[in-house]
């Protein structure tokens, strides 16, 4: 009698979800040959040294990566008549401010300094709130960089165009310069490929990114780098 596939899942008093999981051979070798590519080890490179993550740590990401890979498919099951869609609610002056939290589809809290990335992501709806935390508006659904503009993103940048990094485009979110959160515009001159790990980076650091003629340039904090030179990825210019 073949195996029937098993998923178990809680959600910790601590915030996070913990996750069980049984299946066949078959279905086993094909999310191990999905998962492994992504839980590789990063390059070491000049602008963050060598990758000190454990393999479960890896392992764990890449898990994440394979989530905001499905939220980019073209093809994903509807939820309510729509495709899958994540919905955070908060109030606006606390965006704006980044302070507070905001609630997710299943009443679980994030920070606010979170939302801000997860805005620039697909599949995401703000749903802000007045004073007396009535509904004010229903933002824009954040996959507003349309096929046009990512396709001239794509053969503009070729990949995440953080330096050093080689992930190819499939793997990467369109990141607003100028954050969406503080109403920057979904333009090719105000966005840049970033995978997931240097999306993270660019929000929760000081590592910066501005465009520098029409070409995404980085700048390292000033503590790696005091005199905070441009840095460029010349690994997809190589390629192209």
């Amino acid at each position: 009698m073949p195996l029937v596939n098993q998923h178990v899942k809680r959600w910790r008093k601590d915030g996070l979800l913990e996750i069980r999981a049984l299946l066949d051979a078959v279905t086993g070798a094909k999310y191990e040959a999905l998962l492994d590519p992504l839980a590789k080890p990063r390059p070491d490179t000049p602008e963050e040294g060598p990758d000190l993550r454990s393999r479960t740590e890896r392992e764990g990401d890449a898990l994440a990566e394979l989530v905001d890979l499905m939220l980019r498919a073209d093809q994903l099951p509807e939820h309510g008549g729509e495709p899958v869609t994540l919905t955070l609610t908060m109030r606006y002056e606390d965006l704006a401010a980044q302070v507070g939290q905001a609630t997710l589809d299943n009443q679980e809290r994030v920070p606010a300094a979170q939302v801000r990335q997860l805005a620039c992501n697909a599949g995401i709806i703000p749903l802000v709130l007045g004073e007396k935390s009535q509904p004010m508006d229903i933002g824009r659904k954040t996959r507003t960089f349309p096929a046009g503009i990512r396709r001239i993103l794509v053969a503009r940048d070729h990949g995440c165009a953080f330096p050093g990094c080689g992930r190819p485009p499939k793997h990467c979110d369109a990141h607003h310069i100028h954050h969406w959160a503080d109403g920057g515009v979904t333009s090719v001159d105000n966005a840049v490929l970033l995978c997931r790990h240097h999306h993270t980076l660019i929000h929760h650091s000081e590592w910066t990114v501005r465009m520098v003629h029409g070409i995404p340039t980085f700048y390292a904090p000033a503590w790696l780098d005091p005199q905070r030179r441009p840095r460029r990825n010349l690994l997809h210019a190589a390629a192209a």
